[in-house]
């Protein structure tokens, strides 16, 4: 039996909408679910601040130029958020975590490292580009410091 022209019209206009609600858009997502993200183009979201109406520090998502390998169309999960120790209202990308024990205690544990690809490929290139490519060794390495 064939299906039903109606049937094949119907199925044709639902497969783009389909198609589309797999795309992320930075600039589309609310605040809550920007930071760590990846767009569908493989580029990381950024939450941005600026100052709106009234002086209110006002927030929005963006995307940065910042590119990423095998990860594209991806909002991190509550469970990796909270299993690496990082949070969602962060502005910009920073590596000021990066040296702070306890993040990276958190960040090396199996729950984040095992898990979690996206945050750990975002901190690794962070300490990759100031010289540090082993986040295991940076977290000994303060460990030692700190005594």
């Amino acid at each position: 039996m064939m299906p039903s022209p109606l049937l094949l019209v119907s199925l044709s206009l639902l497969l783009p909408s389909a198609l589309a609600a797999a795309d992320v858009i930075c600039e589309n997502l609310p605040k809550n679910q920007c930071a760590f993200a990846v767009s569908s183009s493989s580029k990381r979201c950024i939450l941005e601040s600026y100052r709106g109406v009234g002086a209110q520090t006002e927030y929005e998502c963006g995307t940065s130029d910042i590119g990423v390998a095998r990860i594209s169309a991806h909002v991190e999960t509550d469970e990796c958020i909270n299993s690496c120790g990082v949070d969602r209202n962060s502005v910009g990308i920073s590596s000021d975590l990066l040296t702070e024990l306890r993040f990276l205690d958190r960040l090396c544990s199996p729950e984040c490292f095992q898990r979690c690809a996206n945050i750990i490929d975002l901190y690794y290139n962070l300490a990759a580009a100031e010289g540090r490519a082993n986040l295991y060794q940076l977290r000994l390495f303060l460990d030692a410091e700190n005594g």
